[in-house]
């Protein structure tokens, strides 16, 4: 098969389309054919050197796919042969094939093209397992969401709505349209206002109830300034940085409560058990068209070094896929 490879870390210009060995399945897994996988963050993290997979995971980037499978290993029950699904992965997604564990296959929702479910698995799942697991987000609630035209971003504005929270958002200007129509109740350009004094100023002083947070060491200080009392904060990348001054003294003035969380790195168990709780909890709301996938663009396979020069430039909004004839 031809998978996308990454001979040294570098620029975009690293990652080379190239003939691989087939992926073999082991106990308790399946072969997807994939259709389509998509570009995230953490693809870039990995390319440059930063992110390696975890022990025994394929060495290609790609944390999410969709397609059809082709075989199944000793162990596997209730899904076989020709089924068309979407899958979580720990890695492997840019390929023409990838092993699975069963406990991360979806089914791709009704309604969704089986290309475009590509977009979801990856997003649904962090998500899912931060807003609902975690900070057990609740009907009136704020939710402040960093980075909104993200995957991640335009997904979480959806799982928000669709919970009854009121959504506020960081994001650049030129998002703000497309997010309100996502349902975003209120939009913050990080570029020229300060987030803290504007989800103030929405909550009469409150603050946020929950904030998801992609950016890290950055923007601790501030978003612990931003909780509300009780609220809770969900740092679920490290965009600005690994390190930042925590007052310990505000946090428990507002008993507030900080979650680090990642998803690539949990036992095939844990994501199990995440992959049940999407598809009891979010599928029917994506099948109901309450949350859909937000596609930027789809791009073939081959040209993922270009993709990932659109993602690490933050000009798109929502998912950019790749695709495989």
């Amino acid at each position: 098969m031809r998978a996308i490879t990454i001979p040294e870390p570098g620029g975009p210009e690293v990652l080379t389309w190239a003939e691989v060995p087939d992926p073999e399945p082991g106990p308790g897994e399946v072969i997807v054919d994939v259709r389509a996988s998509a570009v995230n963050r953490a693809d870039l993290l990995q390319r440059q050197g930063h992110y390696p997979p975890p022990p025994g995971a394929s060495a290609y980037p790609g944390l999410e796919c969709s397609g059809v499978i082709s075989a199944t290993g000793p162990g596997v029950s209730g899904w076989q042969v020709g089924d068309v699904v979407c899958a979580l992965l720990a890695g492997g997604g840019y390929a023409e094939r990838v092993a699975v564990p069963a406990g991360q296959l979806l089914p791709v929702p009704m309604n969704v093209d089986p290309v475009d479910a590509a977009a979801l698995p990856e997003v649904a799942a962090t998500v899912w397992s931060n807003l609902v697991g975690l900070a057990h987000l609740g009907m009136g609630e704020t939710l402040l969401v960093h980075g909104g035209g993200s995957g991640i971003g335009t997904f979480a504005i959806q799982l928000g709505v669709a919970l009854g929270a009121t959504v506020v958002v960081t994001a650049r200007s030129a998002k703000h349209e497309r997010l309100r129509e996502l349902g975003a109740a209120h939009t913050i350009d990080y570029t020229s206002e300060d987030f803290v004094e504007e989800i103030k100023n929405i909550t009469d002083g409150r603050g946020a109830d929950v904030i998801l947070d992609i950016m890290g060491g950055a923007y601790l200080g501030r978003n612990v300034a931003a909780l509300a009392t009780g609220g809770r904060l969900l740092v679920i990348g490290l965009q600005g940085g690994r390190k930042g001054e925590l007052d310990l003294g505000a946090l428990l003035n507002k008993r507030g409560s900080i979650f680090a969380t990642a998803l690539r790195s949990r036992p095939v168990e844990e994501k199990a058990a995440i992959v049940r709780g999407v598809r009891e909890e979010v599928w029917p709301l994506v099948e109901s068209g309450a949350i859909g996938p937000i596609i930027d663009r789809k791009m073939p396979m081959a040209l993922a070094a270009e993709a990932h020069r659109i993602v690490g430039s933050n000009d798109h909004l929502g998912k950019v896929l790749l695709t495989v004839d």
